[in-house]
C-alpha cells in the first residue's frame, strides 16, 4: 500500500527490502535519533533491523500495525505508523521519527495528518494518541499543529539510552469532535 502525502513524498507499506535503508540511516544517526529513540541502542546490525521488521510484515493478524517508509523524492527519510492498536475500543497510536537531514520540511506534519484520515476513514478508528517526551519539542510540535488535544504528562513513561526514564506528553484527536 502507497499513500501519496504531495508531488514528492509518499508512505509505502513496510516491507523486507527496507531493512537496509531503515539500518543505514539509523546506523549513520546513532547520536542524534538515539537522543529519544530508545531502540537505537539496540539496533547493532542490520539483522537487528530484519527482525524488527519482520514482526512488523509477519504479525499475526489480530495484532497487525500498518507501518510505513516515508520516502522523499524516492528516498528514505524515515518511519511513522501505528502501534498499540485496541480494535475493541477503536483507538490506535501514531509513532514516527524522521533522519536528521529532512527536519525542518513539514513531513512528519504531512504525513500524521494523512495517517490520521486513513485511521479515520478506512480503519473506523475513533481516537488517536501521540506520545512525546517531554523536552521533545520537535516532535511535541506536530500534534499541536494538527489540533490534538494536550491530555496530560504519562510520569517516566519511557526508558531511554542510559537507563533514564523520561516523562511523556500526551496528545490525543477524536474523529467525531476534533475533526469537525
Amino acid at each position: 500500500m502507497i499513500i501519496k502525502i504531495d508531488t514528492e513524498i509518499e508512505l509505502k507499506q513496510l516491507e523486507q527490502s527496507d531493512s537496509k535503508d531503515i539500518f543505514k540511516t539509523i546506523d549513520n544517526q546513532r547520536k542524534y535519533l538515539g537522543k529519544w529513540l530508545p531502540f537505537v541502542d539496540f539496533t547493532k546490525e542490520v539483522s537487528d533491523t530484519e527482525k524488527f521488521v519482520d514482526s512488523v510484515i509477519n504479525a499475526p493478524e489480530n495484532r497487525f500495525e500498518y507501518v510505513f517508509v516515508i520516502r522523499k523524492q524516492n528516498e528514505f527519510v524515515g518511519l511513522i505508523g501505528f502501534k498499540d492498536t485496541d480494535k475493541l475500543n477503536k483507538k490506535t497510536e501514531i509513532g514516527y521519527w524522521l533522519s536528521e537531514k529532512f527536519q525542518k520540511q513539514g513531513i512528519i506534519t504531512k504525513s500524521v495528518e494523512k495517517l490520521c484520515d486513513f485511521a479515520f476513514e478506512k480503519q473506523g478508528i475513533n481516537r488517536i494518541q501521540i506520545k512525546c517526551a517531554v523536552g521533545n519539542t520537535p516532535s511535541k510540535n506536530i500534534p499541536q499543529r494538527l489540533g490534538f488535544k494536550f491530555e496530560g504528562i504519562e510520569r517516566q513513561g519511557e526508558l531511554l539510552t542510559g537507563n533514564i526514564y523520561t516523562d511523556l506528553e500526551i496528545y490525543s484527536k477524536l474523529r467525531n469532535i476534533d475533526c469537525l
